[in-house]
């Protein structure tokens, strides 16, 4: 009985360090499991945001240096276990790392919460706990949130503050990396702006004019018209001739008259008297003495 008992008392320490060994393993191995796991969180960046256009996402905008983002982060990497089971992708972006999404989202506060579905953006206004964010996932709560204009989202063709962001970078490639002076840069932008301008406005002429032809050059009918209206004019003019020689012509008529009239008068007159018959002068002969006195008197 004393031998039994001495070999129970030998064996209960390899049990014990057996069992330690099996705790071990089994340690290693949940470590192991964890550690494969992949991150549940997506990192947005300026090469994927497209991504989110498509599916139901929740996307946080936050700095490091944001107090109140650096209480949210533990929360939302908890909510972010979740999306996985509720069919949500959950998503975060570093403003400081990617301004141009910052740019894009008009982000103005941090820490800003959109969800995305299918495109459709609206803006998180709730309470920030892992509670209220599954609520508004799981119960839709989204859907009574106006979702943002698209003329203001992020894929909208107005939103050029990447535009200004790409300009950023090639100033500072140029003025680090080629060496180039600051003012050679600004003088670059320059003409690089006039030349573009000039071509856009040349390229909008061309399509005017081709959208919109001149009439002069389109109607087959133009020099046809412009010939009949210098005949017309021609004609205009003639007829104008016309009347001025008929103006002429009358103010003649009207001094014959007059001399005629003149001549009436003499011959009633003592000294205008015709000579006896036989001696008179010919009608022609005394309208020519007639009109001769009077020049004289004209004269004198």
């Amino acid at each position: 009985q004393s031998k039994n008992i001495s070999t129970t008392m030998l064996s209960l320490p390899r049990r014990t360090k057996h069992r330690s060994w099996m705790c071990f393993l089994f340690l290693g191995i949940y470590l192991s499991s964890a550690s494969a796991k992949p991150d549940s969180l997506t990192e947005v960046t300026d090469g994927n945001w497209e991504d989110i256009l498509t599916g139901e996402w929740m996307i946080e905008f936050y700095a490091p240096w944001c107090p109140a983002c650096q209480q949210l982060q533990p929360v939302w990497k908890e909510f972010a276990d979740w999306g996985e089971d509720m069919g949500v992708n959950i998503a975060k972006v570093d403003v400081t790392e990617q301004p141009g999404l910052s740019g894009r989202f008009i982000i103005t506060s941090l820490p800003t919460i959109y969800h995305c579905k299918d495109g459709v953006f609206r803006k998180y206004q709730g309470a920030r706990t892992k509670n209220d964010f599954l609520t508004f996932v799981d119960e839709q709560k989204w859907k009574a949130v106006e979702p943002v204009s698209s003329w203001f989202g992020p894929s909208s063709f107005f939103i050029l503050y990447q535009c200004s962001v790409f300009m950023v970078r090639c100033h500072n490639y140029m003025t680090e990396q080629l060496g180039i002076p600051v003012w050679g840069s600004y003088v670059i932008f320059g003409l690089a702006t006039l030349f573009s301008g000039l071509a856009l406005g040349l390229l909008l002429v061309f399509i005017a004019d081709f959208v919109f032809p001149s009439r002069r050059f389109s109607s087959p009918d133009y020099y046809q018209k412009k010939q009949t209206m210098e005949q017309a004019r021609l004609i205009q003019q003639q007829d104008d001739d016309h009347e001025a020689d008929g103006e002429e012509d009358d103010d003649e008529e009207e001094e014959e008259e007059d001399g005629d009239e003149v001549w009436r008068r003499r011959r009633g007159s003592p000294e205008g008297r015709p000579e006896p018959k036989g001696q008179a002068f010919p009608d022609e002969a005394l309208r020519k003495r007639v009109v001769g006195n009077r020049e004289e008197e004209e004269d004198t």
